[in-house]
């Protein structure tokens, strides 16, 4: 049981609807205590090869934390690889995991998708 605002860790999922036209995101939301395992999935738009993960704590900017191209990881902030699990194994959902969650955690955590990317290409 949780019982302060700091000893518990609030996670909430961004997104609903018919799986062919939209990302499906599950749980809709967690409650874990400090230290607990927390994991959530993604179900990509059909079609799509491209799979995102962002998060967003109260008050502060939309932050990336990995992306997928199939099943392999292309990139991954720092914050995501000191803290998170991730997987998106062929036909099934994509997973996003703290092993061991912490205050910090509180976030929405965003799943995004697409068919393509486009390469940008820095001048500096």
């Amino acid at each position: 049981m949780c019982f302060g605002l700091l000893c518990c860790v609030a996670l909430f999922i961004w997104g609903a609807g018919s799986m062919d036209t939209e990302v499906i995101q599950s749980p809709g939301h967690l409650v874990k205590g400090k230290g607990q395992k927390a994991k959530m999935d993604c179900v990509p738009i059909r079609g799509h090869i491209n799979v995102y993960w962002y998060r967003r704590k109260l008050e502060e900017a939309l932050e990336f934390l990995v992306y997928f191209q199939k099943q392999d990881i292309v990139k991954g902030t720092e914050v995501f690889k000191e803290r998170f699990l991730a997987e998106c194994p062929q036909n099934s959902p994509c997973s996003l995991e703290i092993n061991s969650t912490e205050a910090a955690d509180s976030a929405l955590y965003f799943c995004a998708s697409s068919q393509s990317t486009v390469l940008r290409v820095s001048s500096s």
